[in-house]
């Protein structure tokens, strides 16, 4: 219901409901404004009537006759503020624009898909394939590499202690669960290390374990992208040219270490606040040229591997990923007559948007752009997506076994567009001026739209925690972090005052958001208990799209740390766009 909680096109104000707190009952829902903006959407009769109708039905209330038909009771209005299917922030459906090539979009890309936890001893499983896939997650990355005997094909990370799974029962898993979130395309990216005769082999694979579901173009060669709507229910794959596996690059050559003497392991068990995206460098500039992680790069003595490798393997591609010879930029060009996929690590990203940075959105206009974690985060840990997406990166390869905000970004971030996994990117990130400029990522840019955001209440923590789980002798003490990740000047978190000793907390706070780049900024949420002696426990989190909010008060779920949502705990939240 647009624009607040009005009825049947009548203000409603609540008197306190006074329950013992003893019982752990609801406390006060806060009073509605009276006030309405004119720019709100004001529900019709019969659209009331059709909320009232579902409120009865979840609530098994039998009313009878004319007269009952257009009245609710205040526990159920109460019922209706707080339930997440009657009032969501976001919009539940596929709404954007399906039509454009894959290069348009944002996918939902993970990273290792096939680990379990850390990347250096974990086991390799098609569990986390099936939880990705679950999620809504669009790219399921496979590093494939010859088993023992030299003749079948393992799944694992490659000079490592993890343990690795057969291929076949990850292609198996990925047939079952592709579509089970998002009926939109998926895309396979292989990692591959293997001899032309395993390729052969995968192909054979790859093609009896989908059938029909396998698409793959005509020729090598095409001018764009296909679009997600014509790949419905497809699996593709993509990968770089193939190289024999005894070729691939000797592990020293990764990055090494953390960089200026940093802790590699740069997220605590929640994940440590972000780091701030200024477009400053923290690399040496011994790094400038170095390429030794990309794995997109392509050197002399593998051309002629390319040559042998598996004709029924290399056909089966659709996103073919390579890099040109030569410098940064020279990787960076487009070419009229065909597209493709480059691959930069988090740092080379970071590097480049120093010098190429208009050369990489140009490219990404109709190219895709992966982005993938520097291999110093062993623990599995991320990095802030907001660098690539501002450049038009397609994937932006994240480690979904990971936990820390950066990953909350992500499973924010994709909420949008009905959760589907594909994001259609704003028109400043595809389109060019009429004399060929392209958008400036660190341009300063004026501001676009202005969110109001006001946090009214809490509750459900009575329920999902234990009684002693925040304090041992007394009720927690509640307060809720507010603020923006998105362009540099947008990002900004802000803080509620903390309500002593209650497990309904009732806030009552207002915050404004000046947006630059409102197309890609994202609402942060999150909910902790102060704690005097010790660090601030964690109450909950979410991370929403600011260009998909629903403009009026809203049911706002909260999810845990891994981005699992809590079964009752949600916020009472009203958002306004001025």
């Amino acid at each position: 219901m647009e624009g607040g909680p009005a009825a049947a096109g009548r203000q409603v104000r609540l008197r306190p409901i006074r329950r013992r707190r003893a019982t752990h009952e609801l406390r006060p829902v806060p009073a509605v404004p009276r006030r309405v903006s004119r720019r709100r959407r004001r529900v019709s009769g019969e659209e009331a009537d059709r909320i009232f109708d579902q409120i009865r039905q979840q609530r098994q209330r039998h009313v009878i006759g004319k007269l009952a038909r257009s009245m609710i009771a205040v526990e159920d209005f109460h019922h209706y503020l707080f339930n997440e299917e009657l009032n969501p922030p976001l919009r539940s459906q596929v709404h954007q624009d399906m039509t454009a090539p894959l290069s348009h979009y944002y996918i939902y890309t993970g990273h290792n898909s096939y680990l379990t936890g850390n990347q250096l001893s974990s086991d390799c499983s098609d569990v986390p394939i099936v939880k990705a896939l679950q999620r809504g997650v669009r790219v399921i990355e496979l590093d494939i590499w010859p088993n023992s005997a030299k003749d079948n094909i393992d799944v694992l990370h490659g000079r490592t202690l993890t343990s690795p799974v057969e291929l076949i029962k990850c292609l198996r898993s990925i047939k079952e669960y592709a579509f089970s979130a998002s009926e939109y395309p998926l895309v396979i990216t292989l990692e591959d290390h293997l001899t032309p005769d395993l390729q052969a082999k995968v192909a054979q694979m790859v093609t009896e374990t989908f059938g029909e579901m396998l698409y793959y173009p005509d020729s090598e060669d095409h001018k764009e992208f296909p679009s997600p709507d014509s790949l419905k229910k497809r699996i593709i794959l993509s990968t770089k040219p193939p190289k024999e596996y005894l070729e691939a690059k000797d592990s020293k050559g990764k990055e090494n270490g953390s960089q200026n003497g940093k802790d590699p392991n740069e997220e605590e068990a929640w994940g440590k606040e972000l780091k701030d995206f200024k477009f400053e460098s923290e690399f040496d500039d011994k790094d400038e040229n170095d390429q030794s992680d990309d794995e997109d790069d392509v050197a002399d003595d593998d051309l002629k591997l390319r040559q042998n490798s598996a004709p029924e393997y290399k056909r089966l591609i659709t996103i073919r990923a390579g890099k040109p010879k030569g410098s940064l930029k020279d990787a960076l060009s487009v070419d009229p007559d065909k597209v493709r996929r480059l691959s930069l690590s988090e740092p080379q990203l970071e590097k480049a948007t120093e010098s190429h940075g208009l050369d990489i959105v140009r490219f990404t206009q109709k190219n895709m752009l992966r982005i993938y974690p520097k291999g110093t985060r062993f623990n599995s840990s991320n990095y802030n997506p907001l660098i690539g997406w501002m450049h038009g990166a397609q994937m932006v390869a994240f480690n979904m076994q990971g936990y820390g905000r950066s990953l909350w970004l992500m499973h924010g971030f994709f909420r949008a567009n009905g959760g589907c996994g594909y994001i259609k990117k704003p028109d400043f990130l595809i389109k060019t001026g009429p004399h060929g400029e392209v958008f400036n990522p660190r341009a300063t840019l004026p501001v676009k739209r202005t969110l109001k955001v006001k946090v009214y209440m809490g509750d459900g923590w009575r329920m999902d925690f234990k009684q002693t789980h925040f304090d041992a002798y007394s009720p927690p003490d509640f307060y809720t972090r507010v603020g923006i990740a998105g362009a540099p000047d947008d990002s900004v978190m802000k803080k509620t005052k903390t309500i002593e000793d209650d497990w309904t907390p009732v806030w009552n706070e207002e915050f404004i958001f000046s947006l630059r780049v409102p197309e890609l900024a994202l609402l942060r949420v999150e909910v902790h208990e102060y704690d005097m002696s010790e660090k601030d426990d964690f109450g909950g989190q979410t991370c929403l799209p600011v260009s998909e909010l629903r403009p009026g008060i809203r049911c706002v779920p909260l999810f845990d740390r891994k981005g699992n949502k809590f079964k009752s705990v949600k916020l009472l939240m009203r958002f306004e766009f001025v």
